[in-house]
């Protein structure tokens, strides 16, 4: 494809030393991220990767502590209600869905601070979530959506704060080849390394299982290539998928990653095959996840429009408790009337493609437009170079 026009990154954040997530690192994790990409940190993020050296000396520090003081009530603590999967790709709705979901006061869910501190949360949690709260915007900057320590937050995050492998971490370094895609869906890898991952999350669980000792609803996209794997940790997990307009999601992602390049990556980014790349992933992530669907019991699985659940939210979250037979709804829905009136009137980012671009993306994600009814020709004439 002939590379069009993005969408223009989000404004920057001006507060250059606010922190980046690889400030979560333990010392081991943010090593070995060093190590793979040769230190190539360019000079102007050099600072960046002093502070995440020294910080990430503190969080193990302060792990060993925590694991000494923990390490036995969480291995005793046991998931005993299976977690309840959000899945779908980068800006199909996933957020707001968790959002929701987590309205109910039987669900817990991993916070910012849990994702991003994974090591000893138990310990610092509440110091830090109240004297430096300012750290953290009250809005995510990509989207408008609340944010804040306290907030539902991907366990992706943990897994990279812990030293897994992830796509994530090409993030730090954006100019070098994809990182970690073999992550994506966990295939390929050795069997040590998938069972390391097995552990860790799991381990990650059950520290949050141990704080709150509800059931977790948990949101990571790359989750939705690998609910293969999800079955084999939780065999009785259950698995919500939502899918948004493709055309929208395309230059959304576009715009995420393009973000996440500036303001986390330790290079200056160029964006060299970063439409290629989404195209490529969004294949794979969709491929695995047809195949794990026809494994999938129909009890355990659901899946809804992201243009259904704004349109008619109470309506479908009503069809997703009878689908899993959940009850307590009535204790619920005023809980989700509430939010859904303090976030009236949220409008979402409109978005327009090069012709190239939407040529691209009718062709690559032709198999997913037509399985979920999208429209491959609507508004077409009216594109335009952004």
């Amino acid at each position: 494809m002939a590379a069009g026009p993005s969408p223009s990154p989000p404004p920057q954040n001006k507060r250059a030393w606010a922190p980046r997530i690889w400030q979560g690192c333990d010392f081991f994790a943010w090593i070995r991220l060093l190590a793979r990409n040769r230190c190539a940190v360019h000079w102007k993020c050099w600072y960046i990767a002093l502070t995440v050296t020294f910080v990430s000396i503190m969080h193990t520090l302060l792990r060993w502590v925590q694991d000494a003081l923990y390490g036995r009530a969480i291995r005793k603590t046991h998931i005993t209600q299976p977690p309840i999967f959000i899945v779908g790709h980068w800006r199909t709705g996933t957020t707001l869905l968790h959002e929701l979901m987590i309205l109910d006061p039987r669900h817990g869910y991993p916070t910012t601070y849990e994702c991003l501190e994974p090591n000893h949360f138990l310990l610092t949690e509440r110091l830090v979530t109240r004297w430096l709260h300012f750290l953290v915007p009250s809005e995510r900057p990509v989207d408008r959506m609340k944010a804040g320590f306290d907030r539902p937050q991907e366990d992706e995050f943990a897994l990279c704060m812990m030293g897994e492998g992830s796509p994530y971490l090409t993030c730090a370094f954006p100019n070098h080849p994809p990182q970690c895609q073999e992550y994506l869906d966990l295939r390929g890898l050795p069997a040590s390394k998938v069972n390391s991952w097995k552990r860790s999350l799991k381990q990650f669980l059950k520290r949050i299982t141990y704080k709150t000792g509800k059931r977790l609803v948990l949101k990571s996209p790359p989750h939705t290539a690998r609910i293969q794997v999800l079955k084999e940790l939780f065999p009785d997990a259950v698995f919500i998928h939502i899918v948004r307009d493709p055309f929208v999601v395309f230059p959304s992602t576009i715009k995420l990653w393009r973000y996440m390049y500036e303001r986390h990556g330790l290079q200056v980014p160029t964006f060299a095959g970063l439409e290629e790349h989404i195209l490529d992933t969004f294949v794979r992530m969709y491929t695995r996840l047809e195949e794990a669907k026809r494994d999938l019991d129909p009890a355990r699985f659901f899946e809804m429009r992201y243009e259904d659940l704004v349109r008619e939210p109470e309506a479908l979250l009503r069809r997703v408790y009878d689908h899993f037979g959940w009850g307590g709804w009535e204790e619920y829905v005023p809980r989700l009337r509430g939010y859904l009136a303090s976030v009236k009137g949220y409008e979402t980012d409109k978005y327009e493609l090069t012709p190239a671009q939407r040529d691209a993306v009718s062709r690559r994600w032709a198999a997913f437009i037509e399985r979920y009814g999208y429209d491959k020709t609507a508004d077409v004439l009216k594109t335009s170079a952004v």
